[in-house]
């Protein structure tokens, strides 16, 4: 059994889904020692999220921003929490609606996305500044190890 854990700095990106799975790969490369595991990515911030999905048509990731910034708008007159601009609480509501982690599983040395699937980081305010992401890996190694 083998156990790998990473902290991997996003360099700040604007407003939108983001695909960072080449960021995650790449700041694990230990990833290929593990023939069958786990991996789980988690976001330490409350305001941006990560979530799996398309990672071909940059439509989507659009189409993903402006569903989610029409059910939570910025400057509706019920927030109450404003005092960190008119962007946080909606970035606070949207975080919890994606969640902070995904668990994606590792086979032969890779992470086993489907086909068309990508990890996006999912910056919901305007300027959030760098993310920082946990990434741990666990499983059994190649070869028995």
């Amino acid at each position: 059994m083998i156990w790998i854990q990473r902290e991997v700095r996003l360099e700040p990106r604007p407003r939108g889904f983001h695909l960072v799975t080449g960021e995650v790969e790449a700041a694990v490369p230990e990833i290929g020692r593990v023939a069958v595991g786990m991996a789980h990515v988690f976001i330490r911030h409350t305001s941006a999220s990560l979530t799996l999905n398309e990672n071909a048509s940059p439509a989507v990731r659009r189409d993903f921003r402006t569903w989610f910034d029409r059910a939570v708008p910025e400057d509706a007159p019920y927030w109450e929490h404003t005092l960190e601009g008119s962007d946080d609480m909606p970035a606070h509501l949207k975080s919890s609606l994606l969640g902070p982690s995904v668990t994606v599983p590792v086979s032969r040395g890779r992470l086993a996305l489907g086909t068309w699937q990508g990890i996006y980081l999912c910056e919901h305010r305007n300027s959030g500044g760098a993310r920082e992401l946990v990434v741990t890996v666990w499983g059994e190694e190649s070869g028995g190890g």
